[in-house]
C-alpha cells in the first residue's frame, strides 16, 4: 500500500497515519528504554542532552500519573 501511495502521490495524512506523532511516541519510547549513554551514542547527541530527555520523559509520566490521581480522587470525592 505504501508503495501505491508513493507511486500516487497520496501523503501519509492522506492515508491516516501521523509520521510526527508516530516519530515522538518512537523517541520517547527510546528515551524511557535505554541508558542516557547509549541513547546518545544512537542518536548522535551529547550524553548530556540525553539525560535531560530522560528527565523530562520521567517528569512527564510522574505529572500525568498525579493528575490521573488527582481526577480519581476528585471523582470519587464527589459521589
Amino acid at each position: 500500500m505504501l508503495v501505491e501511495a508513493v507511486v500516487h502521490d497520496v501523503r501519509p495524512n492522506q492515508l491516516g497515519t501521523r509520521p510526527n506523532q508516530a516519530r515522538s511516541t518512537a523517541l520517547r519510547q527510546l528515551v524511557t528504554g535505554i541508558p542516557a549513554a547509549i541513547l546518545a551514542r544512537t542518536l548522535g547527541i551529547h550524553t548530556d542532552v540525553a539525560v535531560a530527555r530522560q528527565h523530562l520523559s520521567a517528569g512527564d509520566r510522574v505529572a500525568c500519573a498525579a493528575e490521573v490521581s488527582r481526577r480519581t480522587s476528585t471523582q470519587e470525592d464527589s459521589r
